[in-house]
């Protein structure tokens, strides 16, 4: 009887050898792409990327990190870094010291925007379209944390659509939630996706936990951007609700007449605000504002603008799963 299992276990170790080799090799690419990716992001974003130093009555005050927008030196940064100071220093990744001026800030998204006085031409990044990221997506944040500049960090977006709550106390609405570490420091710097693009500004961590940190997704940001430049301040339009991100089944939509995947739950509704007063109720998913699709909490934010203040605005949502319509008066927010 010929016993053939020698050349069998052979074969066998063969073919494991050669499958750990293409596993290695593939493994070892997808590495080095990731690196690639990484490096690629902090090289075309980091030179854009800012040091700020707070001073109040001449003494040091604390730094953050600021991402350069247009060439002339308009500069992203959380409102909590600056701190409502007039006159604010800062320091490039060339290591170039200029001085910058507070436009605006806005404590209820934790943005703020700077000037560079010196009359420059900087490099500087560009903003993305939060709305379009998806859970897993690579996210790269740069900035300086505690003290150590032009530091990158890199991740995932971990979640979508979450909410925070500012300093003042009011809620930010449609916050990007990241494992890229953040350390003090980081605050104000931009997390940027694979291909370059500023998603969102990093704002937050929990004292604690292990990457779960934050950042006010680059829609809203753009959002905040114009209204400072045109006002110095932000002004919205409010209905008094808390709102998170909500999916609409197939199955509803059909049922009523709308084609839309995505509309916008209230969470919470201010007793006596302008929702509560025209009849919205928690649970209520908002879908569109006079006619215009919601699909997320930042279009929503977006809608209520200074136009709506005061104007009666007709809000379509699903109660139940059937279609309704409120006419609301929005109120002017005011800051705290």
């Amino acid at each position: 009887m010929l016993d053939f299992s020698p050349s069998f276990i052979l074969d066998d170790e063969v073919a494991s050898q050669e499958v750990s080799s293409v596993t290695s090799i593939d493994d070892g690419r997808l590495l080095d792409a990731y690196s690639n990716a990484v490096m690629g992001v902090a090289d075309v974003v980091g030179p854009a990327v800012v040091k700020l130093d707070i001073r109040k009555n001449g003494k040091p005050a604390g730094s953050g990190s600021g991402v350069i927008l247009s060439p002339d030196g308009l500069v992203l940064t959380n409102s909590h870094v600056a701190q409502g100071t007039p006159r604010i220093g800062m320091q490039t990744q060339d290591g170039r010291h200029f001085d910058a001026r507070l436009i605006g800030d806005d404590p209820d998204t934790d943005l703020a925007l700077v000037h560079i006085e010196q009359s420059v031409n900087l490099p500087s990044a560009r903003l993305g379209n939060s709305s379009q990221l998806r859970r897993g997506q690579v996210a790269v944040a740069i900035g300086n944390p505690l003290g150590f500049e032009a530091t990158v960090t890199a991740g995932v977006v971990s979640a979508l659509g979450r909410s925070l709550r500012a300093k003042n106390g009011r809620l930010i609405d449609d916050v990007i939630q990241t494992d890229a570490a953040l350390n003090p420091g980081n605050s104000g710097g931009p997390l940027v996706s694979s291909l370059g693009e500023v998603i969102g500004i990093n704002t937050a961590v929990i004292m604690g936990a292990q990457g779960i940190c934050f950042a006010v997704a680059s829609n809203t940001a753009s959002f905040v951007m114009g209204q400072l430049i045109r006002h110095g301040r932000v002004r919205r339009a409010s209905i008094g609700v808390a709102a998170q991100p909500a999916p609409i089944a197939r199955r509803v939509q059909i049922a009523a007449g709308i084609d839309q995947p995505m509309g916008v739950m209230i969470a919470s509704a201010e007793a006596g605000g302008p929702a509560d007063t025209a009849g919205l109720l928690m649970g209520d998913v908002i879908v569109a504002v006079d006619g215009r699709r919601v699909g997320g909490a930042d279009a929503l934010i977006r809608l209520l603008d200074e136009d709506r203040i005061g104007r009666s605005t007709t809000f379509d949502v699903l109660r139940n799963g059937k279609a309704r319509s409120f006419d609301v008066t929005p109120k002017e927010r005011r800051g705290s």
